[in-house]
């Protein structure tokens, strides 16, 4: 099946109001229901190409345009309702006293009737895992991962197409990583464009089909993740490290493996291949060895 064009990013360029060059002539196309990440180290531009994505900033030069329409014609009320965004911090955007009026706080913006928005937060809650219980506690006492979940609910709550989530795994230890990750995949596979800016390789290496690199505000690479990782020279230049299969891979090369492998699995595959066919050769040569003879 094939989907629309979610977003078009055409020759952006960004300059912070002190001066500061972020992004440089940067052209993209999202389609409908796609993973993708954006990686780089800091300063290369991935957090402020998001943020013009989801209209946060708006382009100084170029244009981004969401399912056809420009950011900078988008009132407020269309951007909230076609893209979401969950900032590093969730703290940097929870501030109502309780669970259910954070996540009620976008959908009474947007004023509907109050049994539309109890709809919607009782929906939203219920995607992201928070039982009703939940709903007088206050947001600042929860654990990291329970507020992360309020506020990507608060987002949900608005039914955006597409999510961007920033850093979606700090502070949080590998099972709770995996289980944000296994969430933003379920959304994924409800129909939302998923967009992670993230620093975890690991994590772009299971979860993302698409990885955009970004260096010096400019897009240095973009294609399917096992692709671009696949890259070294390239990702060398941008202070990216691959994913440690990867990077194994890498340095066997000379013996025919693979050089797109994502995983353990894979590697471990790759070097049993590898392994078989110089078995193969020896045999070979061993048995034109003796017909010479």
């Amino acid at each position: 099946m094939s989907y629309g064009l979610a977003i078009e990013v055409k020759d952006l360029t960004y300059v912070y109001p002190d001066g500061t060059l972020a992004l440089k002539d940067v052209n993209l196309s999202v389609k409908e229901r796609e993973f993708i990440a954006f990686i780089g180290q800091n300063g290369s531009g991935k957090t402020t190409l998001s943020k013009n994505i989801a209209g946060l900033l708006k382009p100084t030069e170029g244009e981004v345009r969401i399912f056809g329409r420009s950011t900078k014609d988008m009132r407020i009320k269309d951007m909230a309702t076609s893209v979401g965004y969950v900032f590093q911090n969730p703290d940097h955007q929870i501030f109502n006293m309780t669970v259910y009026d954070e996540i009620a706080f976008g959908p009474r913006n947007l004023l509907l009737p109050e049994d539309e928005v109890r709809e919607r937060v009782l929906e939203a809650s219920k995607i992201v895992g928070l039982s009703e219980e939940y709903m007088e506690e206050s947001p600042f006492f929860l654990p990291k991962g329970l507020r992360q979940r309020v506020a990507i609910a608060s987002i949900l709550a608005l039914r955006p197409k597409v999510i961007i989530v920033d850093e979606p795994t700090t502070g949080q230890d590998w099972k709770q990583s995996i289980e944000i990750m296994e969430f933003l995949k379920y959304l994924n596979g409800l129909g939302h464009t998923i967009i992670i800016v993230t620093h975890e390789m690991e994590i772009v290496a299971k979860y993302a089909e698409r990885t955009v690199v970004m260096a010096n505000g400019r897009k240095l690479l973009d294609g399917p993740t096992n692709e671009v990782f696949a890259e070294h020279e390239l990702l060398r230049k941008a202070f990216v490290k691959p994913p440690q299969p990867t990077r194994a891979a890498y340095a066997l090369r000379k013996y025919g493996v693979r050089q797109d492998v994502l995983s353990v699995q894979e590697l471990v595959e790759e070097v049993i291949k590898s392994f078989k066919r110089s078995q193969e050769r020896r045999t070979e040569a061993g048995l034109n060895t003796e017909s010479a003879h």
